[in-house]
């Protein structure tokens, strides 16, 4: 792979990248390229995530599987840090303007600590900033019903996310409120995903 210019090669080619040793993926057009990390509310290419994102203008690169979060993994795949370090994503090659982290669902779900959350969370962030120098960053919390609206554990991840994403500079859009500020049960699919 190293000695293939990453140039001359067709989009969804898979590159090794010499400067960190991981595969990545050839885009199409990396500097309109919006790479978002998520789980099931991500997954789909209908996600609202990817909806809004697209509606921006980017073009989005998903890295992600349902079922996962910063600390549960799914079976099939790992915990989103480890996902990233074991190579089951492939990030997309080059210079991108923004990378988004959107999740914490399935680890409130799944019982994970705040400390678990916060720990994976701050690894993602570091090795993503060290792949992505010079990319903006956001992070899209948990999507809950509010604290005052039984949103529980959900909305305490949201929360934790957001003073997480606070201490790194990092815009944080917090839908730990959302299902019941804007009245969008009725739009839910199942009680946890928005059609």
């Amino acid at each position: 792979f190293p000695s293939l210019d990453p140039a001359s090669m067709v989009p969804g080619s898979i590159y090794r990248n010499p400067a960190n040793g991981r595969n990545e993926v050839i885009v199409a057009n990396p500097g309109n390229t919006a790479l978002l990390i998520g789980d099931s509310q991500s997954e789909p290419s209908y996600a609202w995530p990817r909806a809004g994102l697209t509606a921006m203008g980017y073009t989005v690169h998903f890295c992600g599987l349902g079922g996962t979060g910063y600390v549960v993994g799914n079976g099939k795949t790992g915990n989103y840090i480890d996902a990233l370090q074991r190579g089951d994503w492939k990030l997309p090659y080059g210079s991108i303007p923004l990378v988004v982290i959107e999740g914490g669902g399935n680890d409130a779900a799944r019982g994970a600590t705040d400390a678990q959350i916060v720990a994976n969370a701050e690894r993602l962030i570091t090795t993503l900033k060290q792949r992505y120098p010079a990319s903006r960053m956001a992070m899209i919390g948990t999507l809950a019903r509010g604290t005052n609206y039984g949103g529980g554990r959900r909305s305490q991840v949201d929360a934790l996310l957001g003073t997480l994403a606070a201490r790194h500079s990092i815009p944080f859009v917090s839908v730990g409120d959302w299902l019941t500020k804007y009245d969008l049960t009725k739009s839910m699919a199942d009680g946890v995903h928005m059609n």
